[in-house]
């Protein structure tokens, strides 16, 4: 996953290069970019739900900054209101589902937790 994320990223940087040649904020959008491109690492190559929840939280702020980068125009400022709305309602459930897990398994380890859902699948 780290391969494809960073090649698709890699792409879209190369496309925006052109894409975004006359924009006076050029810096700014690479910015946003290259910090959604790095919370996304984050979040693929996370060992645990804790490193997890801050990789996808930090998506959730860099698609708000990049969906309202023209903040100008009524319409990007709807779009990254309703992208927020979305992702607090994913957080929502995202942290039920930690604390539930952390309450069951008194751990947010990936290396600690999948063990314990295989035994616990092979009780049955």
């Amino acid at each position: 996953m780290l391969v494809v994320v960073t090649t698709i990223a890699a792409l879209v940087h190369t496309f925006s290069i052109f894409y975004m040649g006359e924009d006076p904020y050029t810096q700014r959008f690479f910015a946003y970019l290259s910090l959604f491109a790095f919370f996304m690492l984050v979040l693929v190559a996370a060992d645990n739900f804790l490193t997890l929840f801050v990789g996808w939280e930090g998506v959730g702020i860099m698609s708000f900054c990049l969906i309202n980068f023209w903040f100008t125009r009524a319409l990007a400022n709807k779009a990254a209101i309703k992208a927020v709305v979305v992702n607090r309602i994913g957080d929502v459930f995202l942290l039920t589902g930690l604390s539930l897990i952390f309450a069951l398994t008194r751990s947010l380890d990936f290396a600690v937790v999948f063990p314990m859902i295989d035994y616990a699948l092979a009780q049955d």
